[in-house]
């Protein structure tokens, strides 16, 4: 039996044959599964019924799984970048942009635009005219507060950030340099973020109603991600990967790993803490491309669980929405509202994914040059 581009399941397999395999793979089975582990675990962090499990610390993190999209999101956008410059020569940043701007802003700018429109219609004009340009300009991550249920929208401005930056910086930076350039901003990254640079003055700056800092390691994982898209597509780098996450079992292992060293760390992840669940998280990653026949590919491959990684965007977008509303519809009944708030948040999605996001989609679909990974 072949998964995602053909590879035997064999319990043994050459990285020469794993490469090539990496190589041609138009879409990694898993990933959608991958998806869902990360949506699960932000729909989680929101959830009606955490707070009954207030007690359990590692049950408080669900907020990790915007970490994962991080690293997944850097992986997959250069992955992207480098198959389509192996294919033709070199990648266009303005198809890029396109295609970024198709996926990202039609329901993000309906979201924003609903949320601000609510605000002026309940009599706070003000407040929704001074931040709703931040939103519009992906900016939110250095709002100092937010307007009802567009506080997770600041994932969605680091994301941007790194679109803005990164394909311009891959086309002109050497190849051999690229490496010293992300290790050099995840090591500033994390440290910035402990204060341990503010004795050379790097220190928040505010700006009328943002501050201009560093409020977590944000950036780190999406340039980790893309780290491990540059490794993997070196033959050498990928050679490395493999005997490390090439293993039938290894995404069992590294998955299985993730909570328990979210619970041995300590409870605040700023430095260290963040920098090691992140490579758990990169390498967890690594042993479902490197390998998509794997232990795990029966599970992350189930058709519901697949689809709602497909649908995940629009239920990052919408859960809070359908927790407002689940919420008064349940009236107290927290098993109610929980059952309410997943099945309203798919249920949004679907459609938006069916009707707004499928329209629009196919609009890069026609100017792809190379399959989505």
């Amino acid at each position: 039996m072949s998964a995602g581009g053909g590879i035997t399941t064999s319990r043994r397999l050459s990285a020469a044959a794993c490469y090539q395999a990496f190589l041609t793979t138009p879409k990694f089975a898993c990933l959608d599964g991958l998806r869902f582990i990360c949506i699960a675990a932000v729909l989680w962090h929101h959830s009606p019924i955490k707070p009954q499990f207030a007690e359990y610390n590692i049950l408080g993190k669900g907020f990790l799984g915007v970490d994962f999209f991080f690293v997944l999101s850097g992986f997959l956008i250069t992955t992207l970048l480098l198959r389509e410059e192996r294919k033709t020569g070199s990648f266009s940043i303005r198809k890029f942009y396109w295609r970024r701007i198709l996926r990202i802003i039609p329901i993000y700018y309906l979201v924003v635009t609903f949320v601000v429109a609510i605000t002026i219609l309940k009599g706070q004009t003000a407040e929704a005219l001074e931040k709703a340009p931040y939103y519009y300009l992906f900016l939110s991550n250095f709002l100092n507060d937010h307007l009802t249920n567009l506080s997770i929208t600041w994932s969605l401005s680091v994301e941007e950030q790194f679109y803005l930056l990164w394909p311009a910086l891959l086309m002109i930076t050497p190849r051999r340099w690229l490496g010293p350039v992300l290790l050099t901003a995840i090591i500033i990254n994390v440290i910035a973020v402990t204060g341990a640079l503010a004795p050379l003055g790097v220190t928040p700056v505010p700006a009328g109603p943002m501050t201009l800092a560093l409020p977590n390691a944000t950036y780190a994982p999406i340039l980790m991600g893309a780290g491990l898209a540059l490794l993997l597509a070196d033959e050498r780098g990928f050679g490395v990967l493999h005997l490390m996450t090439g293993w039938i079992g290894a995404p069992v292992v590294y998955l299985l790993a993730l909570p328990i060293v979210v619970y041995l760390v300590p409870s605040d992840l700023i430095g260290w803490p963040n920098l090691l669940i992140h490579i758990i998280m990169v390498l967890s990653l690594a042993s479902i491309v490197v390998r998509e026949a794997n232990a795990l590919t029966p599970v992350l491959t189930i058709r519901p669980i697949a689809r709602i990684g497909q649908i995940s965007y629009g239920a990052y977008l919408y859960h809070l929405f359908a927790l407002h509303g689940a919420g008064i519809i349940a009236s107290g009944n927290t098993a109610l509202e929980m059952a309410l708030y997943l099945g309203l948040t798919v249920l949004i999605s679907e459609v938006s994914f069916r009707t707004v996001e499928r329209f629009f989609l196919s609009f890069s679909a026609r100017h792809r040059v190379v399959a989505a990974p």
